[in-house]
């Protein structure tokens, strides 16, 4: 069964979060705060923070910049998973996956069914990782933000949860890229 094993001890990660909005300013970002204060709550870093349109060209570029350093483990996105045709945040994820976690997409599913009903059908939730990075796209609701951080990421990013968790991997994601 999931647990923490509190005899381990915790490992703080960087985490950026991204909000994808046309409209949105950090001063009105609630899904951005949100996960900001869940990430801080937890004892993790948040690495950085930016708003940045709905154009997937943008958001790709933003996502391969934060990739590529050194300080970010892990980049969370908040809006634009939607079916609206501004809706490219998904797209602009898949652009840079080395590899999709698919079953992140289904179990948040599953918590925002319980939430919202059928209307979680609705919700593109993806998560990846590319260069060592793991990548996750959330909706842009405060409420989405709350439930993929306490239903999945919380546990998910403490080094000591079991049976498994992404942080103890982290130094095997990239491991493709150092063979020989």
């Amino acid at each position: 069964m999931s647990r923490i094993d509190e005899t381990m001890e915790f490992i703080p990660i960087r985490i950026a979060v991204l909000t994808v909005s046309d409209t949105r300013s950090l001063a009105e970002d609630r899904s951005g705060q949100t996960l900001v204060d869940r990430i801080e709550r937890a004892g993790h870093t948040v690495a950085d923070r930016k708003i940045i349109q709905d154009e997937r060209a943008q958001i790709a570029e933003q996502l391969r910049a934060w990739v590529a350093d050194p300080e970010i483990d892990v980049v969370i996105s908040t809006g634009g998973t939607g079916l609206t045709g501004r809706d490219v945040t998904v797209e602009a994820h898949r652009d840079v996956y080395e590899k999709e976690i698919e079953a992140f997409g289904t179990v948040f599913t599953l918590i925002s069914m319980e939430k919202i009903g059928t209307s979680a059908v609705q919700s593109r939730a993806t998560g990846g990782v590319a260069g060592g990075t793991y990548l996750f796209a959330l909706p842009g609701s405060p409420g989405a933000c709350k439930d993929a951080w306490d239903g999945i990421l919380e546990k998910q990013l403490d080094y000591r949860h079991r049976p498994c968790n992404f942080v103890e991997i982290m130094p095997r994601l990239d491991e493709h890229l150092r063979r020989k």
